[in-house]
């Protein structure tokens, strides 16, 4: 359905993250690898990354393949970032393609992509939406399931939770009602939390930095997989992987 990657570590240009890998996201946009659910990512793309001293990211999203943007190679280029959130979109039939639906979302200091769909959409999530206060409805970037999820995990946030412990409970009380792929990718500049379940996840850490990718962007040694029903939290020093609470096989389309 997507593809996506999160980076924490030394400042790098957004080419050399994104698009000179030999099997990266603009890769990845025409012929992904390890993708279990459609064959290409040409439904638009979005790109946030963090300036030093500056907590809330910038983002460039467009709804046209990122091989069709020449403007953004041109910008990729020249800018980089020690913290950068990426996706590139095969949008769910139905759903809008307008740049509005193409991930990163974003608030506040925090970045969030979903890979996945939710079954039943939007019929299915009917109550949960119900849930949420009027001025978060009101606020949905787009009518599409991941922008309602993007709603729900806010929520969480506000509350309180942290990264981690908001994504697992979305993906649990959504998986209780409906079925679907909820591959949720979230950090705030300084950390990162992703979710496996449905489509694959993968981590690699080297110097100082972390990258947690939809899948691996070369052939290189130090990738590790994400088992299916699991959340990583990330720092550049740091990782963690836990079974999602309460989460079972069957929740989570194949």
């Amino acid at each position: 359905m997507c593809r996506h990657l999160a980076y924490l570590g030394a400042p790098m240009p957004l080419a050399e993250l994104l698009l000179a890998p030999a099997y990266g996201l603009l890769t990845q946009s025409w012929a992904p690898r390890r993708q279990r659910n459609g064959t290409v990512n040409a439904d638009g793309f979005g790109v946030g990354w963090y300036a030093p001293g500056d907590p809330v990211p910038a983002r460039y999203r467009r709804a046209i393949p990122i091989w069709a943007d020449r403007s953004f190679a041109d910008v990729a280029r020249v800018t980089s970032s020690g913290a950068v959130l990426a996706a590139v979109r095969s949008a769910t039939s139905g759903m809008t393609q307008e740049e509005s639906a193409a991930a990163p979302y974003a608030h506040g200091p925090w970045l969030f992509s979903h890979n996945g769909r939710v079954e039943g959409w939007p019929d299915a999530l009917e109550g949960l939406a119900a849930s949420l206060p009027p001025a978060r409805l009101l606020a949905l970037e787009a009518q599409v399931d991941s922008a309602l999820l993007w709603a729900l995990v806010l929520e969480r946030l506000a509350a309180g939770d942290s990264a981690g412990d908001a994504l697992a409970h979305v993906v649990g009380t959504v998986a209780a009602v409906t079925g679907g792929r909820l591959n949720f990718l979230l950090t705030d500049g300084t950390g990162i939390a992703a979710t496996a379940a449905g489509d694959t996840l993968f981590w690699r850490t080297g110097p100082g930095n972390v990258v947690v990718a939809s899948e691996p962007f070369d052939d290189g040694p130090g990738w590790h997989e994400v088992p299916d029903g699991c959340l990583l939290t990330a720092t550049a020093g740091h990782i963690d992987i836990r079974p999602i609470p309460n989460l079972t096989k069957e929740q989570v389309a194949p």
